[in-house]
């Protein structure tokens, strides 16, 4: 079955829909107000998927363009920004999609960017990577943790998939906990029941990553619900204030950045 991805531009270029091997991927929730945000406001879940850039958790919350109009032009769907523009472009192939990136800015600008995807899972899912990838985990770990959390670090590393002794390939049921990791590899593959779904960066001198966000009603306060992020990036932080040397994409000389993410609904586990 072809894949086939909806987009809104109107809202901030959100996919609304991500059709491949005959299922729907993207969960949603009712949140009436996401239709009505401006720059610089605080992030309105409504699920689906999300461009992030230039960064994800931080300031501007959850990046600087899906609170803004996108356009199209031609085959492209573009948003410029203060300090960047980016332009997208969605292309199916015999397998899924492939959606090829353009940012340019001015040489040196720094950031993270991801495809905040949000995935309508059961319980049963499991996230496939390359086994013994390093693998960073976020605060919110902390009380899954056998160890205190280091002082104020920003995260705490260990290996895919019990980084830390943390099991996060399995989504499982709700528990009330909510835990962000960073992996380092740029493809991973969902298995839900029968169903595939495989996502892959491909770029140029780039640092890639894929950002997992399994939250199994424990974020937000005081109404947590259930969220899966699956999310392909560029970066390994989910903060660019956080991002050392090699943390974040940067721009070369020439002021572009190019990137392609393929989506295909099928398996290609490491």
């Amino acid at each position: 079955m072809p894949t086939e991805i909806v987009t809104d531009l109107s809202h901030g270029g959100r996919w609304t829909s991500l059709k491949a091997g005959g299922r729907e991927w993207l969960w949603h929730r009712d949140a009436p107000e996401r239709t009505r945000v401006s720059p610089g406001d605080a992030f309105v879940d409504a699920g689906g998927l999300e461009e992030c850039v230039p960064t994800v958790r931080g300031t501007p919350d959850h990046g600087d363009t899906w609170s803004r109009p996108w356009s199209r032009d031609g085959d492209a769907e573009r948003v410029r920004c203060e300090h960047f523009a980016l332009a997208r472009t969605m292309r199916t192939t015999d397998d899924g999609v492939e959606v090829d990136y353009t940012l340019a800015a001015d040489p040196g600008f720094r950031f993270v960017w991801a495809a905040h995807a949000l995935l309508d899972l059961s319980e049963y899912a499991t996230l496939h990577a390359r086994r013994g990838a390093r693998t960073r985990l976020f605060p919110e770990a902390a009380p899954l943790l056998p160890h205190p959390w280091p002082g104020d670090a920003p995260w705490v590393e260990g290996r895919w998939p019990t980084p830390r002794g943390l099991s996060l390939d399995r989504f499982g049921p709700d528990d009330g906990t909510a835990v962000g990791a960073v992996v380092d590899t740029a493809r991973c593959c969902v298995h839900d029941g029968p169903d595939r779904l495989a996502l892959a960066l491909e770029t140029d001198g780039q640092p890639t990553s894929i950002a997992l966000w399994r939250n199994r009603g424990g974020f937000p306060a005081p109404a947590p619900y259930r969220s899966t992020g699956v999310e392909p990036m560029l970066g390994r932080v989910f903060d660019l204030a956080d991002a050392d040397h090699g943390d974040a994409a940067c721009v070369p000389a020439t002021g572009e950045v190019r990137w392609r993410l393929t989506v295909i609904a099928d398996c290609h586990c490491p």
